[in-house]
């Protein structure tokens, strides 16, 4: 409902009255207090509050602890002044696992003795600021209460306590996404910064028009919806254990005297950035300014072009970004590279793209994703040999599948990416195309010569193709000439300004296209993005929808994934893999140690240790 000018004016204090006096103007404190945290109360027996604690502890995004009373306590002194629930509470009275019918405690002197109660942080306590933002709060302007619903994400057990995270949707302009973000960061006791922001289906939501509790809420034309964590997720854990809880009904919160602005939030640089990293599903990743920063220090030291073939004319600013974003979300990867430039050659592939490759593939491995090394058939021994002495020599942190696509049938593609034809569940959710030959307008593949090497070449861009037409796949491609599978991206700017770009260019798009002065640059750089990510509390707790009591990595982690970046050390060794293999490099065909045309010693090695240099903290660098 609408509230009218009048309540909005007052103050937490007369509200409380007015609600224990059953004021029928207030069916919901959304839009009320603004200027004041908001609470959800949960009340439970006793002897199981240490286990209910914990579990706030363990998912804190949903239930952030505002105060636990002492058994029988009916005031909450921190919170609010003179308030006593007992006298002005209306509750929900959950038995034996169902939520039941309203309940006054004055009914039923004596019952608060064994009881303990918890008020939590409710995100109407940060629609106040978002109005001052100049962001629509569409709940509140169609008189409704705010939608929740319930998830498919499991919160963290702890004791007797678990259930499914439930969440609150506001619909939000796409272009306010990095305002509203940065406003309820702000706010951690009112759940902080969105969880999710994209698609419902991604959480288990399968339509946003019924809500598991509160009122549907409509989006307007060029609306995102967004999801917070939120403290209904009390009363699902509470439907779980107790024979008797009490709760607050859901859109009417305990009104708090505290400030909606907390003194402890004051560091500017760590308030997340908002990033679209698919359309399909509609997804939107978060991740720190400072770590948004790094990453584009890193695309720009891998811009260089020391080769001076004119790479920074196809440069587009955060790929590299929404790159490792997508990859960060993925759970299965599917990398192919391989340029088989040397056609007179056996073998006929240079040594830019597979120590890229193997520098993302260690990386994903590292943070516990699957992958999966995809090449062509004439290349499989040889792949093979590469992986197999990469593990012996510490280079790849352990063995991965070498498969090969042939591309035999109209169906070919989608039947690789889809095993038994079910596109709801794909074999790989991200595919990374680097240095790997692209497929020209006319259906040939060609080196920056223009020589076509087709016959070298399996068919792997029809994987490509057939990712934009399965839900959940995105795709990544890394070059440095324009003629590199993904890089139709840029088609027009090879075809404008590439030597030879009319007959070269690729003709096959990926989501994301990083251009690099050296393909393998494009790899290093992208695991580092991976590890910066991943060092990101912000990034971090957007992935684990704020569920888990640490968002910062531990010491351990922090010491496996520094350990899978590439290193000077690291990357002359797999270089030394590939001269032995008689893999050459790419522009002089010289059997050697350069990539290229460039040697290990000065180039490859000084651009190695500046991008570790943008990545870790000095420290670590020692």
């Amino acid at each position: 409902m609408q509230h009218n000018v009048l309540l909005n004016r007052l103050t937490p204090a007369e509200l409380r009255l007015l609600i224990r006096q059953n004021d029928s103007r207030i069916g919901t404190t959304s839009g009320l207090a603004y200027g004041f945290q908001q609470a959800n109360l949960l009340i439970l027996p006793s002897h199981l509050a240490n286990d209910f604690e914990d579990f706030c502890r363990r998912n804190p995004a949903p239930l952030p602890l505002l105060y636990r009373s002492k058994p029988g306590e009916t005031s909450c002194p921190p919170l609010a002044g003179g308030a006593d629930i007992q006298k002005q509470e209306k509750m929900l009275m959950v038995w034996n696992g169902f939520l039941t019918r309203l309940f006054v405690f004055s009914s039923s002197p004596g019952l608060m003795s064994e009881m303990v109660s918890f008020y939590l942080g409710c995100s109407f306590g940060f629609e106040g600021k978002l109005k001052e933002a100049g962001i629509p709060v569409r709940n509140v302007e169609q008189g409704r209460n705010v939608s929740m619903y319930r998830t498919s994400i499991r919160c963290i057990p702890a004791g007797a306590f678990h259930c499914h995270l439930v969440v609150t949707m506001r619909p939000v302009p796409a272009a306010l996404l990095d305002t509203v973000v940065g406003v309820t960061h702000l706010n951690p006791l009112a759940h902080g910064a969105p969880v999710h922001i994209g698609d419902a289906a991604l959480l288990g939501i399968q339509d946003l028009s019924k809500p598991d509790y509160g009122d549907q809420v409509d989006l307007q034309p060029g609306d995102v919806p967004v999801f917070w964590a939120c403290g209904v997720t009390s009363i699902e854990a509470v439907l779980c254990k107790p024979p008797l809880a009490f709760s607050h009904s859901p859109g009417c919160m305990f009104l708090t005297d505290i400030p909606d602005t907390p003194d402890s939030v004051n560091t500017p640089e760590l308030v997340p950035l908002c990033f679209p990293v698919s359309y399909n599903p509609l997804l939107y990743s978060l991740a720190s300014k400072v770590a948004v920063e790094k990453i584009r220090q890193l695309e720009m030291i891998i811009g260089e072009d020391p080769g001076q073939r004119g790479i920074r004319a196809l440069f587009v600013q955060d790929e590299l970004l929404r790159s490792c974003l997508a990859l960060s979300h993925s759970s299965s990867v599917a990398i192919t590279t391989g340029f088989p430039t040397h056609y007179m050659h056996s073998p006929p592939d240079e040594t830019d793209g597979p120590p890229g490759a193997i520098a993302i593939a260690t990386m994903l491995q590292s943070l516990g994703k699957d992958v999966t090394l995809l090449t062509d058939r004439r290349a499989v021994e040889m792949t093979g040999a590469m992986v197999d002495d990469a593990v012996k020599t510490g280079v790849l942190k352990a063995a991965i599948p070498v498969v090969t696509f042939d591309g035999s049938g109209p169906k070919a593609a989608q039947d690789f990416l889809c095993p038994h034809g079910d596109t709801s569940k794909p074999r790989f959710d991200h595919l990374v195309a680097i240095e790997r030959s692209g497929r020209a307008e006319d259906g040939n593949y060609y080196n920056m010569r223009g020589i076509n090497i087709k016959h070298l070449v399996d068919p792997i861009d029809d994987l490509f193709i057939a990712a934009k037409t399965i839900s959940g796949v995105s795709t990544t491609g890394v070059g440095d000439g324009g003629n590199e599978l993904g890089m139709g991206k840029v088609k027009q700017k090879v075809k404008s300004l590439m030597p030879m770009g009319d007959l070269v260019a690729c003709d096959v798009p990926a989501d994301f296209a990083i251009t690099a002065g050296v393909s393998n640059w494009g790899g290093y750089a992208v695991a580092c993005g991976l590890y910066l990510l991943h060092t990101c509390p912000s990034h971090r707790r957007y992935l684990r929808k704020g569920l888990g009591q640490e968002a910062a990595a531990t010491s351990e982690q922090l010491q496996d994934w520094s350990s899978c970046l590439p290193s000077v050390e690291k990357e002359e060794t797999f270089l030394s893999t590939l001269v032995r293999l008689g893999i050459r490099s790419g522009k002089t065909g010289n059997l050697g140690m350069e990539v290229d045309g460039l040697t290990f010693h000065p180039i490859h090695s000084s651009l190695i240790r500046r991008l570790l240099e943008a990545t870790l903290p000095p420290a670590q660098m020692s």
